[in-house]
């Protein structure tokens, strides 16, 4: 009886079921996909939820009375399936069987060979190639003392961190994890703290303690203590990071020996950058789907490997000017070195994705194929490796020390696979003829059966003289030798020879001889199958012993990538060399937009800008000017240049002179967040709060209209209060950039002496105004907002109606009014009757007299004016 037919047999629970149950109350919250013969099979709800994610059909069988729902797939869909469901937020077990089926035996040993999360997977369907995938674990002691830990299974990376909710947060949006892990019984608090954008899992309480992590973090690295990765005194970090551990165990990775060391993430080695900064200056992600983002720009890579590490490098900019200095020189000696730089061009072109391919080894997930790209990418590393080698520049000299050839590695995959290897173990046609004695004669016996069944037969004509002796074979008892009637009673056969079947014109024989022949030919393909899993698997247990260099050359390469990458972009993009170091100056001569100017029409140039800031004589620039002159981009350029200054790359200026700068922050655009009852006032004025809290002396601060959610004059004020607490605080007088459409603040220059007025420079010529886009200095008056919403498609009549009021409005300007006022006419003007056009507009021309048009917001002159036309 079939296995599927024990599935529904009776009412008792089946062999088959029982298993089931069993395997699946192991991942009770996993879609357990149970192998039955060539399907995937699911049963229950799992079975409803597969059939809705995938499109498949849901059937229900009949089980003695009760019903059970199913869903199944062809086991060779597995990789069209399995991403569909993980990406759709499933965590998936897939279940296995551990033996063949055989006669007698009505339930094969099956086993869950895989439990893929979003965080926890090596499956090249379901990873960017140019973005980690990392899982994370936080443990929560308090709101002030928070451990984090991050793991890349599939590269070997393993961070660990502790402090206050504001740091956590920022490493959580720095290195995106694909899926969280928490206590269960800190849900609330972690929900609190981290929101839900998220995919987190929780774990039982017993997991997150000190004494059990802190026995799996020993066991792990085979160490006596942890003083060795200087986390001694991260309890909190290192009970995030034991968590893992156990997680990564009961998801089936086993002997993960690849996250081989673990590394510190130390705050004050970093540019601190909140995530509204990270999202404002679109470091990694554009923020409309038709822009692009630094990354974007920069990225010149030729490896999975370097895309992701320069994805790092752009989130955690550099505070060691040393580091920056040397990045730099060698991004200048590869621009001064074409043959070099071609060179490494040439050879990472068909470099493999090293970092994932090793990570795949300890826990026994590479296959043959990979093991090849393995050895070709070693081949690659000796060029490169003598070429850095004799440079001048200690950087790239450093990193030629540190490639390892590995030879032998590399003799042991060459001796023994073929170069065509597959990518399944199953399929033979793995290793080379001349490595298995055994493995050759069975693949001798497969190829020449017929040739050696021959030679039987003519050895057997020889021996006994029976001329027409034959071989023959049937699936009864397999290869026999036939003898006719005449041969038989002419007593030629011999006695060794064993009599299988008589028939009407002869009889049958086997010999042993031919039964050993038999024995290897019928079962030469599976042994052969057999013998090369055994010999792969031996491989890959020698293999274990060069993981460590292996990893070193990964990085060494994504570093080297990354350097390239500068150097392209340099030479493709007109960038220049920066200098750095830790004054607290920043000089920017002719600055661009590395983004900006990129996108811009065919024809059209950046028009690029000077600008200096500093702690003595101009610490503050206030930049006035109309809607989409260019403040926007003058104060984006600024900080981008810094932070690709800090990153080790060249940037677009003609000349530029960066003091190191140690925390970024932007104030640039706003959202309503309805989800949690704030306004976009409220938004507002909780980052500027956070900004203006954790000041530092070496702080850029980018402020972009400040204050226009609320009234003009509360605005006003609180942009005045916030210009002044910046300038007058004392021992970290922050650079600042401050955006605004308050003329009003140009006041602030005279009262106080790091505070100087920029603007955009336009121009009008015949009523018509024409951006420069030119940062100059002095304050500017005027905003241009009527031409702006020209520029948007406002209906010609009221951009006419609006140059009217403005040229009234202008001429009282010396008039003002209070709110009260302006509301008090706003009455009035909603409570009088429809008039005469003459009335009308006389009632208009009193209104104007009595509105200054300057402590209006350009929305609120807007809506005036669009209240106007409906009355007229």
């Amino acid at each position: 009886m079939s296995e599927q037919h024990l599935l529904f047999e009776t009412t008792v629970v089946t062999p088959l079921m029982e298993q089931y149950n069993s395997l699946k109350a192991k991942h009770p919250d996993a879609i357990l996909l149970y192998r039955v013969g060539d399907f995937y099979e699911t049963f229950g709800s799992d079975a409803i939820t597969t059939s809705e994610v995938l499109g498949i059909v849901l059937t229900k069988r009949n089980n003695g009375g009760s019903t059970i729902e199913l869903a199944g797939f062809p086991f060779h869909a597995l990789d069209a399936y399995l991403p569909k469901l993980v990406k759709a937020g499933y965590r998936v077990a897939i279940c296995e069987q551990l033996e063949k089926p055989s006669k007698g035996k009505k339930i094969v040993k099956r086993g869950i060979t895989d439990v893929i999360t979003p965080g926890v997977t090596l499956d090249n369907k379901l990873l960017d190639q140019k973005r980690n995938n990392f899982l994370a674990a936080v443990f929560v002691g308090d709101m002030n003392h928070i451990g984090v830990s991050f793991v890349d299974i599939s590269t070997g990376e393993f961070y660990l961190a502790e402090g206050q909710q504001e740091y956590i947060n920022k490493l959580l949006q720095n290195f995106q994890p694909s899926e969280i892990l928490y206590s269960r019984s800190k849900k609330l608090i972690f929900d609190q703290l981290f929101s839900e954008q998220y995919y987190a899992y929780a774990l039982e309480d017993w997991i997150l303690t000190s004494e059990y992590t802190t026995k799996k973090l020993l066991h792990h690295f085979q160490v006596s203590n942890l003083k060795g990765f200087g986390i001694e005194n991260q309890i909190f970090g290192q009970i995030a990071a034991g968590a893992i551990l156990h997680y990564l165990e009961s998801t089936e990775n086993h002997n993960p020996k690849h996250l081989s060391q673990i590394s510190r993430l130390i705050n004050e080695d970093f540019v601190w950058m909140d995530r509204f900064t990270i999202r404002n200056l679109e470091l990694v992600e554009p923020l409309h789907l038709e822009g692009k983002s630094l990354i974007q720009v920069l990225d010149e890579t030729f490896t999975a490997m370097g895309s992701r590490l320069l994805r790092k490098w752009i989130l955690m900019p550099l505070l060691d000017i040393k580091k920056i200095q040397q990045r730099l020189d060698a991004v200048s000696t590869i621009n001064s070195n074409q043959d070099l730089s071609d060179l490494i061009k040439e050879k990472l072109k068909s470099f493999g994705d090293l970092e994932r391919l090793v990570s795949k080894i300890p826990l026994r997930r590479i296959n043959p194929r990979e093991l090849i790209h393995i050895q070709n990418t070693l081949s690659r590393i000796n060029p490169i490796k003598t070429a850095l080698y004799h440079q001048t520049d200690p950087l790239l000299k450093g990193l030629a020390d540190r490639l390892d050839l590995c030879s032998d590695l590399y003799a042991k995959i060459e001796s023994q696979l073929l170069p065509e290897a597959p990518n399944a173990i199953n399929k033979g046609g793995i290793f080379k003829d001349g490595w298995n004695s055994e493995l050759d004669e069975l693949r001798y016996v497969l190829k020449n059966s017929k040739d050696l069944l021959l030679d039987i037969q003519k050895q057997e004509v020889i021996n006994t003289g029976i001329t027409n002796l034959k071989i023959g074979y049937n699936s009864v008892f397999g290869y026999f030798l036939e003898v006719t009637n005449k041969y038989k009673n002419q007593g030629l056969i011999p006695d060794h020879w064993v009599r299988k079947q008589t028939m009407s014109t002869g009889e049958r024989y086997v010999t042993d001889e031919l039964k050993k022949l038999e024995s290897k030919i019928l079962g030469a393909e599976e042994r052969i199958l057999t013998i090369e899993e055994e010999l792969f698997n031996q491989l890959v247990n020698d293999l274990q012993e060069y993981m460590l260099p292996l990893q070193q050359n990964a990085h060494v390469i994504a570093s080297l990538d990354c350097l390239l990458s500068f150097s392209i972009t340099a030479i493709k993009y007109n960038y220049n060399k920066p200098e750095i170091h830790d004054g607290f100056s920043i000089e920017i001569i002719e600055g661009r937009h590395p983004v900006i100017e990129r996108q811009l029409p065919e024809g059209e140039f950046y028009i690029p800008n000077d600008l200096y800031l500093d702690q003595d004589t101009q610490q503050i620039l206030m930049i006035t000017g109309p809607n989409m002159s260019g403040k926007s981009a003058i104060l984006r350029q600024t900080a981008v240049i810094c932070l690709m200054t800090q990153i080790g790359s060249f940037v677009p200026v003609s000349k530029a002179s960066i003091g190191l700068i140690d925390r970024l922050y932007t104030r640039v655009g706003a959202s309503d967040n309805i989800s949690s009852g704030e306004s976009t006032f409220m938004v507002e004025m909780n980052e500027t709060a956070s900004i203006l809290n954790n000041l530092s002396e070496r702080s850029l601060i980018l402020l972009d209209e400040i204050g226009r959610g609320t009234s003009t004059y509360d605005g006003i004020s609180i942009a005045w209060s916030i210009a002044e607490y910046i300038h007058q605080h004392q021992n970290k007088r922050a650079k600042t950039l401050f955006a605004t459409h308050y003329h009003e603040l140009n006041e602030l220059s005279t009262l106080y002496p790091r505070i100087k007025n920029f603007h955009v420079a336009t121009q009008e010529i015949n009523k018509k105004v024409i951006f420069l886009r030119k940062l100059i200095p002095g304050g500017s008056e005027h905003s241009f907002g009527i031409h702006v919403a020209k520029m948007a498609g406002m209906p010609e009549e009221i951009i006419r109606r609006a140059e009217m009021i403005l040229i009234e409005l202008e001429a009282q300007r010396s008039q003002s009014s209070s709110e009260a006022n302006i509301k008090s006419n706003l009455t009035t003007f909603e409570i009088k009757s429809t008039t005469s056009q003459s009335e009308q507009e006389h009632w208009i021309l009193d209104q104007l007299k009595h509105i200054d048009i300057q402590t209006m917001s350009p929305v609120e002159c807007l809506m005036k004016l669009l209240e106007w036309k409906a009355k007229l």
